[in-house]
């Protein structure tokens, strides 16, 4: 088992890394269509390409930061049913799932999109509006979203079973819905505070 969890910890800092650093995507999606729009509209002049960059950037963001999301806990599951059960049960919901639907979905997606790829790639594929962009990177990028996503399933079941064995303490330990109410609601007005703090601190300054 302790070959195992080494091989869980490095995942888990590789998918880390990448899910970190692909999150600045969605800034350079923003900034893309920002441009796009002033130019379309003061200059009237657009294109396909800079439309379909939107799409690969924030593609690229959901797909490769997918597998992070999973290391996190932060995929959407029905919590109302979910946190009703302890935390036990839960070990074998998740347990289950892993097997039987997150690493077989994502096998079966890598299978059906690897083929795709390489034919795009080896036919330099062009999208086929005016002006359009490769494209074999958005295949690309579905295939290593899916890949970083299956193994990021390993090892979540590798952690599942020696957190169920007594091996490593959870890392997600059971928080009521009171409670995770509470925290959100402490998150938010921290924000609020601080936001509170920086006007207030804008007005002093104008003043002076």
């Amino acid at each position: 088992m302790g070959g195992l969890l080494a091989m869980s910890r490095g995942i888990d800092r590789v998918n880390t890394v990448i899910g970190r650093s692909v999150a600045w995507l969605i800034l350079l999606a923003i900034l893309v269509s920002a441009v796009n729009a002033i130019i379309r509209k003061v200059f009237s002049i657009s294109s396909n390409a800079w439309l379909e960059l939107q799409w690969y950037l924030f593609g690229g963001a959901f797909m490769l930061a997918s597998a992070y999301t999973l290391l996190v806990n932060e995929h959407i599951r029905i919590d109302v049913i979910y946190g009703r059960w302890s935390r036990k049960v839960q070990h074998w919901i998740d347990l289950i799932g892993t097997v039987l639907f997150l690493l077989p979905f994502t096998a079966l997606m890598i299978w059906l999109l690897f083929p795709s790829f390489m034919i795009s790639w080896r036919t330099n594929e062009i999208s086929m509006n005016a002006g359009g962009l490769l494209i074999w990177p958005a295949k690309a990028i579905l295939v290593a979203g899916f890949s970083l996503l299956f193994i990021q399933g390993l090892s979540e079941l590798i952690k599942k079973v020696a957190v169920m064995r007594g091996i490593i303490p959870d890392p997600h330990p059971q928080v009521s819905s009171n409670e995770a109410g509470l925290k959100e609601a402490g998150i938010m007005t921290v924000g609020l505070e601080k936001e509170r703090a920086a006007a207030r601190s804008s007005t002093s300054e104008s003043r002076k």
